[in-house]
């Protein structure tokens, strides 16, 4: 079967380490769509630092207090909604791909017309990997089953290959979505509700502009794209090609975005505002909330937050001056990969 070349390219096949995968207690809706999928997904190695998990076992909490009353069980379970800054984060890979679907449901069933959900993690960055590319398909259904289900649309998923969309067609024969790719004569039907492209690949461009300018035609649809991969540095495209897709993208609404770091997270999930965390240094894969903003934090500011100048709640040891210059570095350089605004 062919493989998609575009999502082969060079400039994804640098080594990092795949984030740990805390398995808590799933959503009903993530635990349904990872028992239906036939796809093997890949399991790795623990990295060193960059956490995904919210809860070690020590440390996750019970469900309620024994021999507390009723009424200061509700109270103290409230109270500690409240003082847990990190209780919007995901618990691990599924949970948060169901989130990204949510996020994209609420955003649609608002009336919004483009939105983008990127999950910047290893798993889904590196597809040149043994294995790689069969596991993002299997995940996506997360997605997908997610959004059918919290829409009640017709969604169609949009696979970068044709040989992919068709294995899945095969596979998914229950899925109460449909599947295409952008190499087919027509990807998009007038009865879809929703399309999803599922990785579109800087090289896709114009087949993708083409699909969101049908879509922007009577019917008017929306259109969901998923780590899209639309912007590339790569030596050789001209300054007028990046200043189109730049474009292009700004006509989208970022409504989920999860990007681990060394030494915390940045965080999105429409409707709630953008926000940056770092490790709580009390409790190992706990985060405590530096900052919020209505826009998507640049690279000065998460620079001035893990160099120590604006996290709402300071560690009790100061880190070192090289501590922060590196993490300012690991910052910076995870950002200009991909910021798109």
């Amino acid at each position: 079967m062919a493989t998609s070349p575009a999502l082969l390219s060079r400039q994804y096949a640098r080594p990092s380490p795949p984030l740990p995968r805390q398995l808590l207690a799933p959503s009903p809706v993530a635990a349904a769509s990872s028992a239906a999928r036939r796809l093997r997904v890949r399991r790795g190695p623990a990295p060193a630092k960059a956490k995904f998990g919210k809860f070690d076992a020590a440390d996750a909490p019970t469900e309620a207090a024994p021999a507390a009353p009723a009424t200061s069980e509700a109270d103290g379970a409230a109270g500690q909604a409240v003082l847990e800054d990190d209780s919007c984060l995901p618990p691990d890979l599924e949970g948060a791909i169901w989130q990204s679907g949510k996020a994209s449901a609420d955003f649609v069933n608002s009336g919004g017309m483009r939105g983008i959900a990127e999950l910047l993690i290893p798993q889904l960055e590196f597809l040149n990997q043994e294995g790689a590319q069969a596991e993002v398909w299997a995940l996506s259904r997360i997605l997908l089953d997610t959004l059918a289900e919290e829409t009640g649309q017709v969604v169609k998923a949009v696979f970068p290959d044709a040989g992919v969309a068709a294995l899945l067609k095969h596979q998914w024969k229950d899925a109460k979505f449909k599947c295409a790719s952008l190499s087919d004569r027509k990807p998009v039907d007038t009865d879809d509700g929703v399309v999803v492209m599922i990785i579109p690949d800087h090289q896709m461009l114009e087949s993708v502009e083409r699909i969101a300018s049908q879509l922007a035609d009577d019917p008017i649809r929306p259109l969901v794209m998923w780590n899209p991969r639309l912007v590339s540095g790569d030596v050789g495209v001209g300054y007028n090609v990046r200043n189109l897709r730049r474009n292009f993208l700004s006509t989208f609404t970022t409504v989920y975005s999860m990007r681990p770091l060394p030494t915390g997270a940045i965080f999105r999930c429409y409707p709630e505002k953008w926000k940056v965390f770092y490790d709580d240094p009390k409790r190992p894969n706990r985060y405590l909330l530096a900052r919020e903003s209505s826009s998507r934090p640049d690279a000065t500011d998460i620079e001035i937050i893990f160099g120590g100048g604006g996290a709402s709640e300071q560690p009790e040891e100061e880190p070192s001056m090289m501590t922060n210059v590196m993490a300012a570095f690991s910052s910076v350089s995870r950002f200009m990969r991909v910021i798109s605004k």
